[in-house]
């Protein structure tokens, strides 16, 4: 290492830098006077070039030679130390550090980075005096989603409870998370509440666990550390509910002691005992109960209970013990064949073979028509309908998708039966009302295409032109014997009596879309490699306002 000087302008950042936050203002306005007032005190420490180049690369000190260049020094004295096996990442990290706090995401990844520089895990913690588990947690943090790790480093940073359960969420989860909630311009804000809510998960402790490491394994449960918990505990847990629950269910079966039972747990996480049982709250007797059970924490409780004596008939001789294990006792209901996680599994397997199918498997086109109505009837598809005078009301599309079932629990249908339901099915679906059942700019495609304009209603009624203005009334009056009037009633009603005889249609109710507003939607809804990636985030159409009556626009007479 020596020391030599050099022109800071000529110096080159290291790309692989630990400081990726800016720093503040303020903290970069005092190094900037200080060096002004008595010049840089420490010198940074620069390294040569690798692969050919003859310049400097800076290891340490990219803040002081940047505010060198901004006081305007001709020259700085630096150090020239040979790049160290981790490319001076420690040493960067140590002198981040001791002269200004680092961002909190920028020292989880700077710790992430030294690892996979080749630092272990307690040589981390010995270079920074930090213990090994905050080294094992800050890594934790580090793999925290990217896109959420860059806002956190703008400031907008979760406590540390919602913290705690984004880390603990794998990466996949935190994603679809993050499309719902992540910041937008007109709200920059990340809900944390919402993101951590929507990642929250029901942990089951390992101190609360009755079984051993063998049940454990037999059942699959692998134990996940919490890093966030104090160091002194066993702050180990599975989310697993179903599994730790089968468990504790074994254990108890296997260590029922003599007049034992295993029950269920009532609504307020209590053994539910048999009817006339009287709980025992002192030593039992011989002749008591004893009832074992899971509470809503999934820690095994015991409590012990008495049955009241039979009564026997007068005269007759009872059997004063014959029953004396079978007293009514709600015992705790089998675990059930496929668990609810299980099922769950089942539906995410059957989902993607669905879609594998739809997208590579050959479908006829009946077919595909009838699956077109099947789908509109799915119990995860809700259509405000415009068929009905109801603009509250949902569309019944189960009906429809009933006419293609056979008795046999199979499509069955012939092509009359199957247009039928499809026509049904637009019919419910399209609407181009002014109200929420709006179906916008795809309704005024699908009219345009099968010709609605020929099936439009005579609009030369005084109802409907009582709603133009002047202009667009007189308008209207172009290839018409009518002459506009001075008064506007009396035009309008000239044109009442005129199109008595013929059908009038406004050109505003025509079907074809406005060519402007039908390649903006195009633009906007084009598909892309990406339509993945934003699924989800994108907001439905607004309902799009109704085109002007200007006085350019005139009527056409059919």
């Amino acid at each position: 290492m020596h020391l030599i000087k050099v022109d800071p302008r000529a110096l080159r950042e290291n790309p692989d830098k630990t400081r990726l936050t800016k720093s503040t203002a303020q903290a970069d306005a005092l190094l900037l006077a200080t060096i002004k007032a008595v010049g840089i005190v420490q010198p940074p420490v620069i390294a040569p070039e690798t692969g050919g180049g003859n310049g400097y690369i800076i290891n340490a000190g990219h803040r002081r030679v940047k505010q060198a260049i901004a006081a305007g020094l001709e020259e700085i004295e630096v150090l020239v130390d040979e790049a160290a096996n981790d490319n001076g990442a420690m040493r960067s990290m140590v002198e981040n550090i001791a002269r200004e706090p680092l961002n909190p995401v920028d020292q989880w990844r700077a710790i992430e980075r030294l690892v996979a520089l080749g630092w272990t895990e307690e040589a981390i913690g010995v270079a920074l005096a930090l213990p090994v588990r905050q080294i094992k947690k800050l890594r934790l943090l580090a793999n925290v989603l990217p896109a959420m790790l860059d806002h956190m480093a703008k400031g907008d940073m979760p406590n540390e409870k919602q913290l705690r359960t984004i880390a603990a969420a794998s990466l996949d989860e935190q994603r679809e998370v993050w499309k719902r909630h992540k910041p937008s311009k007109a709200d920059p804000q990340v809900a944390w509440y919402n993101v951590a809510n929507g990642l929250e998960k029901t942990r089951m402790h390992a101190k609360d666990a009755s079984f051993d490491d063998e049940l454990a394994k037999a059942y699959g449960i692998a134990w996940v550390e919490d890093l966030f918990a104090s160091a002194d505990e066993d702050s180990r847990y599975t989310t697993d509910v179903e599994a730790f629950l089968g468990a504790q269910q074994e254990w108890m079966a296997n260590h029922l002691p003599k007049r034992g039972v295993v029950v269920e747990a009532d609504t307020w996480g209590r053994a539910k005992l048999p009817p006339k049982a009287e709980r025992v709250y002192g030593k039992p007797g011989k002749s008591d109960h004893t009832a074992m059970f899971v509470d809503r924490e999934g820690k095994v409780q015991t409590v012990h209970y008495r049955m009241p004596e039979p009564k026997t008939a007068k005269g007759k001789a009872g059997s004063a013990g014959g029953a004396a294990g079978d007293d009514g006792i709600v015992a705790s209901k089998p675990r059930p064949d496929v668990t609810r996680r299980g099922i769950e599994m089942v539906g995410d397997f059957r989902t993607d073979a669905l879609h594998e199918a739809l997208a590579r498997a050959p479908i006829e086109d009946d077919t595909l028509l009838a699956l077109l109505v099947l789908a509109f009837a799915g119990r995860n598809i809700s259509i405000a309908s415009g068929a009905s005078g109801d603009i509250y009301g949902y569309a019944r599309m189960d009906r429809h998708a009933a006419r293609l079932v056979g008795s046999e629990g199979k499509l069955a249908f012939d092509r009359e039966t199957l247009q039928q339901a499809a026509r049904g099915v637009l019919i419910d679906v399209l609407s181009c009302r002014e109200n929420r059942t709006d179906s916008g700019i795809v309704a005024r495609l699908a009219g345009d295409a099968i010709g609605a304009d020929g099936f439009l209603p005579n609009m030369g009624t005084d109802e409907f032109l009582s709603c133009l203005s002047r202009a667009a009334l007189e308008g209207s009056c172009k290839d018409t014997p009518v002459l506009p009037r001075q008064k506007v009633k009396d035009t309008r009603a000239a044109l009442v009596e005129h199109f008595k005889a013929e059908r009038f249609v406004h050109p505003l109710a025509l079907f074809a879309p406005d060519a402007m507003k039908l390649a903006s939607w195009l633009v906007k809804h084009e598909a892309s490699e990406d339509d993945d990636l934003d699924e989800g985030s994108a907001e439905p159409d607004a309902a799009e306002p109704a085109d002007a009556l200007d006085g350019e626009a005139y009527g056409v007479a059919a």
